[in-house]
């Protein structure tokens, strides 16, 4: 039976091959996006209306809430937070402002969200949640101090959900990409991108479509007894 699987951030690379992943699998999705639906213009095409474009910026609390009255019309089974925004600075040159934008983005939303959509799952006793992180918030990196923080928050919110809502047959994991070939990336300078490659065990930089297949595993009934995980794929980088 097809599941409604809801994601953030879904116009973005690894949101894009997020959406066709779940699509391809016969299930619905709810695509989030900030600004730019046309990464998802091909897929609709080709998926009707199992694919549904909602608009939201994550920014603003009011279209969290919009967003999650929207999926709860017909409940969601799995929940994808992948929506994320960076911040390429010294850490003594990024504003209040500019380090509360993040923290909005990358975590309140994730879990006010969450918060507003688990109540469906609970009521089923069944739901997976994803929750996509950064290896930046295992080790850190040097001028994205407050980026490392947030998705550093990731990984604590994951496991510490994992243990309230595993009783209620809810599993939450979060799965932390090394180096991807995305937009958000495009802002390094060649040099700077080389260096991260050759540190790479695997030696190349992952794409979206390396992050895909452990989403639709770990959203899987075979993956019932895994929660609370924090899963690495980074070519070996940490």
């Amino acid at each position: 039976m097809p599941r409604t699987v809801l994601i953030t951030g879904a116009s973005g690379g690894i949101g894009r091959a997020l959406c066709e992943a779940f699509l391809a699998i016969g299930d619905r999705v709810i695509a989030q996006y900030r600004s730019n639906p046309a990464p998802l213009t091909a897929l609709q095409s080709r998926y009707g209306d199992r694919l549904a474009a909602v608009q939201a910026d994550f920014c603003l609390p009011a279209d969290v809430k919009a967003l999650a009255d929207f999926a709860n019309r017909t409940g969601v089974d799995v929940l994808i937070n992948n929506a994320g925004a960076a911040k390429l600075a010294l850490f003594q040159s990024v504003s209040p402002d500019e380090a509360a934008a993040l923290f909005a983005v990358n975590v309140e939303s994730a879990m006010r969200l969450t918060q507003l959509i688990l109540p469906h799952m609970l009521r089923q006793k069944h739901g997976r949640i994803l929750n996509i992180s950064s290896m930046w918030g295992t080790v850190g990196a040097s001028c994205e101090v407050h980026y490392s923080a947030t998705k550093s928050a990731i990984a604590g919110f994951t496991r510490a959900l994992a243990k309230e809502v595993g009783p209620s047959g809810v599993t939450v994991n979060c799965i932390a990409p090394g180096f991807i070939d995305t937009p958000m990336n495009a802002a390094l300078d060649a040099a700077a991108r080389q260096a991260i490659i050759d540190d790479t065990p695997c030696s190349r930089a992952g794409t979206p479509e390396d992050i895909a297949p452990l989403a639709v595993f770990l959203a899987s009934d075979s993956a019932g007894f895994i929660t609370g995980q924090v899963i690495g794929v980074d070519g070996g980088l940490v």
